[in-house]
């Protein structure tokens, strides 16, 4: 065989190992479905939601992706709606967006955890706190990355033994998650020798609270437990300064003190206290790092639900990351009992609920400057968590 014949050969061969190489590197890209509020009671959140997703999704793929890998994401509408979020979810599912985030309501979580299993997929919740989550309807292909109901009610049963008040008003969406927040805050006020004076449940999307801020100022009590939901917390909150509620007893916000009811409510959100589920001002590298980025490209710090949105993708990236794979059974078994890098600092991931075990904090609204802001004023580590419900059947992941 010629030498000409020999150097065609050798360039064949050398083409097809390139081309194959190619082949091997190019590795199944990180498919995210992302389903969240863009309409309805829940948008101003879900909007948030979006952002703080994009954002940790847009920096991947700018640092040259995960493990090799292109991030890419699916979004839904889920209408603020649970039917809505399930069939969201179930759009990405089929076409193949199987490590899924985004709805914000615990019902919507509820919903969709139900699913999982059928369309092969795992769910990261962001915002969703009842208990259940991590209790009777846990599952093995769903994380929480958020504190929970009993985290947050763990952290204010500190805080309420430095407080004056002893006799309270609840006011609650009437839903599954703000059944839970009265009853959990009913129990740790009585256990206290505090009083609960009134219970009132207001159906979501109500405008009109008057005549619940009428029986709040009847019934004696000295400061009101607030757990509302989207943009009922900002009507609520106009109206408590409007008759006067604010100067008559302290509120304190379950999940109520967002960036966006603050931004909108100025005043009528100052001096009110509650969780706060992220904040700007966590001092850890990877947060300054992430509010350094934020304020190049928007301008302003991230909100309380950016930060923990992006938080969320960043868990799932994580996961990617640790597994070596894209496959939700890979990827979740990854993840249960990692400790995993987060803006919060260093979080194990409980393995016997698929909880992520943050620190918290309380603060308050403070006017700072010309502007009104969230504050943090305490913080507490992971060691206050209550342990694994006894609810939780985790059981093997299929």
């Amino acid at each position: 065989m010629s030498l000409k014949m020999w150097g065609r050969i050798g360039l064949v061969t050398g083409m097809l190992s390139f081309v194959l190489c190619g082949a091997a590197l190019a590795k199944e890209p990180v498919r995210i479905g992302l389903t969240t509020s863009l309409s309805g009671t829940f948008a101003p959140q879900g909007e948030e939601v979006q952002r703080g997703v994009e954002f940790a999704i847009e920096q991947a793929n700018k640092n040259g992706g995960v493990d090799g890998r292109k991030v890419e994401y699916q979004l839904n509408d889920d209408e603020s709606t649970p039917a809505g979020a399930r069939s969201g979810m179930e759009k990405c599912a089929r076409a193949g967006y199987n490590l899924m985030i985004g709805p914000i309501a615990s019902s919507m979580s509820l919903a969709i955890a139900q699913n999982l299993e059928r369309w092969d997929a795992i769910y990261f919740v962001i915002l969703s706190k009842a208990n259940k989550l991590t209790g009777e309807a846990c599952t093995p292909r769903m994380f929480r990355i958020n504190p929970s109901d009993s985290m947050d009610l763990a952290m204010m049963t500190k805080w309420l033994k430095t407080i004056d008040e002893k006799k309270f008003a609840i006011l609650a969406a009437d839903y599954a998650w703000g059944h839970d927040s009265a009853e959990f805050f009913k129990k740790t006020a009585g256990a206290m020798g505090k009083e609960v004076e009134a219970e009132l449940f207001v159906p979501m999307g109500n405008k009109d609270f008057a005549p619940y801020i009428a029986q709040l100022s009847a019934s004696g009590a000295e400061a009101v437990w607030v757990a509302l939901v989207g943009r009922d917390i900002i009507a609520f909150a106009k109206q408590a300064e409007e008759f006067g509620l604010k100067d008559k007893m302290r509120l304190i916000g379950h999940a109520f003190i967002f960036n966006f009811v603050v931004n909108v409510t100025e005043s009528a959100t100052e001096n009110v206290w509650g969780n706060i589920g992220y904040s700007a001002s966590i001092q850890t590298e990877k947060n300054k790092e992430f509010v350094a980025a934020w304020k190049e490209k928007y301008d302003r710090e991230p909100t309380e639900n950016e930060g923990q949105a992006y938080n969320g993708a960043q868990v799932i990236l994580a996961g990617v990351k640790l597994a070596g794979s894209v496959k939700p059974v890979d990827v979740a078994k990854a993840l249960s009992g990692a400790t995993i890098d987060t803006i919060f600092g260093p979080a194990v991931m409980r393995p016997e609920d698929h909880q992520l075990l943050l620190p918290n904090y309380i603060g308050q609204v403070k006017k700072v400057g010309d502007q009104y802001k969230v504050v943090v004023e305490e913080s507490f580590d992971p060691s206050i968590i209550p342990p694994p419900s006894t609810d939780c059947h985790m059981g093997e992941i299929k």
